[in-house]
């Protein structure tokens, strides 16, 4: 993919854009053998790959300049704004509506948040696009002072933008490193999600619901998994960091006993809705703590995890080794926790493995391991 920002020093971002596509799938997949290298019967099913450009269903758009002239896109490295709307890594559909998203800052005379001088509102634009073009977009403010204007006017943004389908503000008030706060003000409330499709089942995204920046490559992800749960036929499983529900929605069956756990309430309430709609009767979802939930339970066959960078820990790494289950299925987007979380359940071996290009261009990649207990 060429990138004049790349070229021009303006972004680096995409760490890896100089390096062939092919050569940066290859390095990833010679990082995960060296990290699972003392697995020698591991063995590693073919690499999946993303789209080189125009992948991302989500974009993180800082907002800088002034409310006349608002800049989308990211600070550099002297807090000045560079202009990332034409950024390669974004869909068509996310590429066509930040010219909109910036002509609403101006009608509604929202101010961008400067962080030196710790003064305005808007400080992120937050938009997700669905498999078929719809929008969710959420303002990330200091403060409700713009929120009536931004009510007001909303119709406006509406009319130019009529794929988008949820609307939120996000106060983020603390001058930190932090891209969203607790506090969601919906304005939308006749549409309080949005719907991606995923190996046609329906996943509901809340606001403050994580989803994969990559829907294809997600998509390969769980079907992974689903295959492996089909092929080994567990009576029971586990689906824990569950978010929206993607694993347990996908390996949920008629007979199978299956219980997703997120921490998120947004996420469980995506989820239900999911389950809901599907009619799956012997799924369940619990907003509860992964490890706090797993002490308190009876170990299924399978047991399915997808924890954040950090792993899942000393804690429920010691249940689940001495737990009954007899599969465990490990979904990471870091090999070095993933390669300590192993190390700490050694009743558990490693069978098979994958790795799924979730973020070309970067270092950072998805990996999925089926264990066995031996």
């Amino acid at each position: 993919m060429q990138c004049s920002h790349y070229d021009a020093g303006r972004c680096r971002s995409c760490t890896q854009l100089p390096q062939p596509y092919e050569q940066q799938l290859a390095a990833k997949q010679q990082r995960c053998d060296d990290m699972l290298a003392r697995y020698g019967e591991l063995q590693w099913l073919p690499a999946v790959a993303s789209r080189e450009s125009g992948f991302r269903n989500k974009a993180k758009m800082v907002v800088s300049g002034s409310w006349r002239r608002p800049v989308l896109g990211i600070l550099d490295a002297a807090g000045q704004g560079v202009d990332l709307s034409d950024c390669g890594l974004y869909s068509p559909g996310l590429q066509s509506c930040f010219g909109a998203l910036a002509e609403f800052v101006t009608l509604a005379v929202i101010s961008p948040y400067n962080v030196a001088l710790k003064r305005g509102e808007l400080k992120y634009l937050l938009i997700t696009e669905s498999d078929t073009g719809d929008l969710m977009l959420r303002f990330v403010l200091r403060s409700e002072e713009p929120l009536e204007r931004i009510r007001r006017h909303l119709p406006d943004l509406m009319q130019a933008l009529p794929q988008l389908r949820v609307v939120t503000v996000n106060l983020q008030p603390e001058h930190k490193a932090i891209l969203e706060g607790p506090t969601e003000i919906l304005l939308t409330p006749e549409a309080p999600s949005l719907t991606i499709q995923v190996n046609e089942l329906p996943l509901h995204l809340r606001p403050q619901s994580f989803f994969q920046t990559n829907t294809d490559i997600a998509g390969a992800l769980y079907r992974q998994a689903r295959d492996w749960v089909d092929e080994l036929e567990p009576a029971s499983l586990w689906d824990l960091y569950c978010g929206v529900g993607g694993f347990a929605l996908h390996c949920a069956s008629p007979w199978r006993d299956v219980v997703g756990v997120e921490t998120s309430a947004e996420a469980i309430a995506s989820a239900e809705q999911s389950r809901d709609e599907l009619g799956l009767k012997r799924l369940q979802f619990k907003a509860l703590d992964a490890s706090g939930f797993a002490a308190g339970a009876d170990a299924p066959e399978l047991v399915i995890v997808n924890p954040p960078r950090r792993g899942i820990g000393a804690e429920l790494g010691r249940f689940l080794n001495d737990s009954a289950a007899r599969w465990l299925i490990y979904s990471s987007c870091n090999a070095e926790s993933l390669a300590r979380d192993l190390a700490a359940m050694p009743s558990l071996k490693p069978r098979r493995a994958r790795l799924l290009d979730m973020f070309p261009h970067t270092q950072h990649y998805e990996v999925i391991v089926l264990l066995e207990r031996g």
